[in-house]
């Protein structure tokens, strides 16, 4: 239903897709990656926030919203002079940073510690910030709220946060789900999982009910994907513009010859060259295989059979991005490794407007 190769100026009519115009405001907006999302379903963003105003430049180029704030959520959910739209939302969106739960980050040792991100904002206690979203949500009563996060949230000792988010949301006056979805089974070519909480306001569930099943204590929301993956191979694009070869004078070319080609990393030849396991977290991409999670960071992976990294058109591919995105002076893959997959959001919020909103 949804295509992962696509632009913006083609617009977001999809088909099949109903232009019902459900209002969404966007919290933690980055690129615009769950914004795109719900414009392809059908949606209208009226605005967004984010603490970054470099990356709130690139989002208000591509995206015009009508709304658009630049400031963290702990001050913008006290602020008194809010919209009166943003009191009038049928889903409230947010993508709370999530190096806090990351598995491949510090995890509890940096709990409770201030953090801030490379364009020079304030410093944030980023395990925090869910819980201001919450607080937002609160304050705001959108119908529907949904926040994205790392799988890591739900692992380990992360899962008192978990606990945390549903007795809050629960005194925010809402009934709770979570999800944990994978990218890839929803036409992303990309193994991405991610953790989507939704919650559903109290107040509407007995009308639903009433409409759906009198038995039934909540209204619960049957999320399943299983559409086919799609490999590296179909994207694959030779000889671009913006390919990122390897540097001829750096270890990564050196290990990248060495490589097997059953290795899933450069951390592999690292270790039968040098006993030493350099390189972990540079995976390969290989023409058979779907792509793993594209990360934020430029050596993040690199090409089984080319000595490069995947050039601008693939990294737009793998994170469902429109090829005409204009990212102004930030490095593309920063942004598409930063948000959510546009192409998740899409089938995510077509349930919920065909399963809740349009019952409602």
């Amino acid at each position: 239903m949804f295509n992962y190769n696509w632009k913006l100026s083609d617009g977001y009519t999809s088909k099949g897709i109903e232009n019902h115009k459900s209002k969404v405001f966007s919290c933690f907006s980055c690129g615009g990656g769950s914004t795109m999302g719900y414009k392809l379903a059908g949606y209208d963003v009226i605005g967004a926030l984010d603490i970054d105003h470099k990356m709130m430049e690139v989002y208000r180029e591509n995206h015009k919203p009508k709304y658009s704030f630049i400031e963290s959520i702990t001050t913008f959910k006290d602020r008194d002079d809010l919209p009166k739209e943003l009191f009038n939302l049928d889903i409230l969106d947010g993508s709370p940073p999530c190096s806090s739960f990351s598995m491949a980050g510090n995890r509890d040792k940096d709990w409770g510690k201030k953090k801030k991100f490379r364009e020079g904002q304030s410093e944030q206690v980023l395990d925090t910030l869910f819980f201001d979203f919450i607080d937002l949500a609160k304050r705001l009563q959108p119908k529907i709220v949904v926040a994205e996060n790392v799988k890591g949230i739900i692992q380990g000792s992360a899962k008192e946060y978990v606990k945390k988010i549903y007795s809050d949301l629960d005194e925010a006056g809402y009934y709770v789900q979570h999800f944990l979805l994978d990218a890839s089974k929803m036409g992303v070519p990309q193994r991405r999982e991610r953790v989507f909480f939704i919650a559903f306001r109290k107040d509407l569930a007995g009308k639903f009910l009433q409409q759906v099943d009198m038995f039934l204590q909540r209204p619960y929301l049957e999320l399943s994907f299983n559409e086919r993956g799609v490999s590296f191979g179909e994207i694959y694009l030779e000889n671009d513009e913006s390919d990122r070869p390897l540097n001829e004078n750096t270890e990564m070319l050196r290990l990248w010859k060495l490589r097997h080609k059953d290795d899933a990393s450069l951390e592999d030849a690292s270790f039968r060259d040098l006993g030493l396991k350099k390189f972990y977290s540079v995976k390969y991409l290989k023409k058979c295989e779907i792509p793993l999670t594209l990360p934020a960071h430029a050596d993040s992976s690199v090409l089984m059979d080319e000595p490069r990294r995947p050039n601008k058109r693939e990294c737009c591919l793998i994170g469902s991005f429109p090829i005409d995105y204009n990212f102004k002076k930030l490095p593309y893959y920063y942004i598409i490794g930063m948000s959510v997959p546009p192409i998740m959001t899409a089938n995510i919020s077509k349930e919920i407007y065909d399963q809740w909103l349009s019952r409602l």
